[in-house]
């Protein structure tokens, strides 16, 4: 009989054990989960297609704009691996 008690309260610590366990992590996965979205500080109006052979320098200065505008407007754009096919903003506004 001590047996049958002594198996009981092995499965039952174990079941406690494996219940805090996914209740803390299920806590956790909340708060660290929740991640403020950003607002961009920025707003693209107009956009153009990278065709061969297209620099950032050359897009700026063919819709009119300041290197620092055109950067602005394409914060994460990395001027030196433009590829075909890749939207980058002509037009936009601060937030």
């Amino acid at each position: 009989m001590a047996k049958i008690t002594s198996h009981k309260s092995i499965f039952f610590n174990l079941v406690s054990i494996l219940f805090f366990v996914l209740m803390v992590s299920v806590v956790e996965s909340r708060v660290v989960g929740r991640v403020p979205k950003a607002e961009p500080d920025h707003l693209c109006d107009q956009v153009v297609g990278v065709k061969s052979g297209d620099t950032c320098f050359a897009t700026a200065q063919q819709f009119n704009l300041t290197i620092e505008s055109y950067r602005f407007i394409n914060p994460n754009l990395n001027c030196e691996a433009l590829f075909v096919s890749q939207w980058l903003c002509i037009a936009g506004n601060s937030t």
